[in-house]
């Protein structure tokens, strides 16, 4: 007669747990590559783009295991300032992105956001790590000469004028990464499909913001990937990097002149 679970030995239930308690363990715990933490991303794209720009990048940090919010905002019809000041933190409160882990991913302007949301409104106790791509940080070259070109004005209204290099521009009113801030990872690129943006940027740029404009006083890390402006955040070595950024704080590739 078979006896009962609650009657068997001891000694049984032991070496059960001796040779499959690892095992069992090891099935309960997160994938490898998820992250431990739960977070949220936020996404904001480049000037005169959408969300969907981003989507490759959404659906590889959903399947890190973060829960990603990618934002449209009105890059071209609203001051930077007000989409810092209110429209980002409003969209944020509406989208409920509240207390928990909070990491951004931004390219191009979408970074110029991100410094002046943490001017007007004060760096945010939960913010842990931030990635921009191809971000004009210093400004960019192209901005200066398209100024008074009137389809360019058209396209990318007030804020296009006012991403230049020159001291009164947007990017370098903000000044340096916030003291003691989120960790900033900055991942350029040094390839140009547009041979007459990069005559006027002239060192090595990728087609709208040169590389050395990019960099920013305060960032943790820096990298270099051989691809264009436009079509940095689509590539799997720009996901991979983004994402051991955002776990680790640094990036894996070599490329950090």
């Amino acid at each position: 007669m078979k006896l009962p679970v609650s009657q068997l030995p001891m000694k049984r239930f032991w070496w059960v747990a001796f040779f499959f308690g690892p095992v069992l363990a090891a099935w309960g715990a997160a994938p490898a590559g998820v992250a431990t933490e739960p977070g949220t991303v936020v996404l904001l794209h480049g000037i005169g783009l959408r969300s969907w720009t981003l989507c490759r990048l959404e659906r590889a940090l959903e399947r890190d295991g973060y829960r990603v919010v990618n934002l449209t905002y009105p890059s071209r019809t609203m001051p930077i300032e007000k989409i810092g000041r209110e429209w980002l933190p409003a969209k944020m409160r509406e989208r409920g992105v509240g207390e928990g882990p909070l990491y951004f991913v931004s390219h191009s302007m979408g970074g110029i956001v991100i410094r002046m949301w943490l001017r007007e409104c004060g760096v945010p106790a939960n913010l842990r790590r931030v990635v921009m791509l191809a971000p004009p940080n210093l400004g960019s070259a192209v901005a200066d000469r398209m100024k008074n070109f009137a389809p360019y004005r058209w396209f990318l209204g007030e804020n296009g004028l006012r991403l230049g290099t020159g001291e009164n521009s947007v990017p370098r009113s903000l000044g340096p990464w916030p003291a003691g801030a989120a960790e900033l990872g900055v991942i350029a690129g040094d390839y140009s499909i547009n041979p007459l943006f990069s005559a006027w940027l002239r060192e090595p740029n990728d087609g709208a913001v040169a590389v050395a404009n990019t960099r920013l006083e305060g960032m943790s890390d820096f990298l270099v990937l051989h691809r264009s402006h436009t079509m940095l955040p689509w590539r799997g070595e720009t996901l991979k990097q983004v994402s051991a950024f955002l776990r680790h704080g640094h990036f894996t590739a070599t490329t950090r002149p």
